[in-house]
């Protein structure tokens, strides 16, 4: 158990801040998996401006790294165009 006081404040901040990470990501999975299942090309593109700004904040926050925010991006632009 942490003994000082900027310590437990270092507990106390971690875990909120886990629960906001954990809240963020597991969104942005829900809106991919949406997007993944939608069929009209135009409610597809407006859905992809959004999630691919969520993909992009997840990356910025250091929740996920950059590579894997750019190969969904990517794949999700190639989803979108054959669709």
């Amino acid at each position: 158990m942490a003994n000082h006081k900027s310590a437990l404040k270092r507990i106390r901040s971690n875990e909120s801040k886990r629960v906001l990470n954990k809240y963020q990501h597991k969104t942005t999975r829900n809106a991919i998996k949406n997007l993944r299942e939608l069929t009209d090309k135009k409610e597809a593109q407006k859905s992809f401006s959004t999630v691919s700004s969520m993909i992009d904040k997840l990356a910025k926050n250091n929740i996920i790294h950059n590579n894997k925010a750019a190969n969904l991006k990517s794949g999700l632009s190639k989803f979108v165009a054959a669709l």
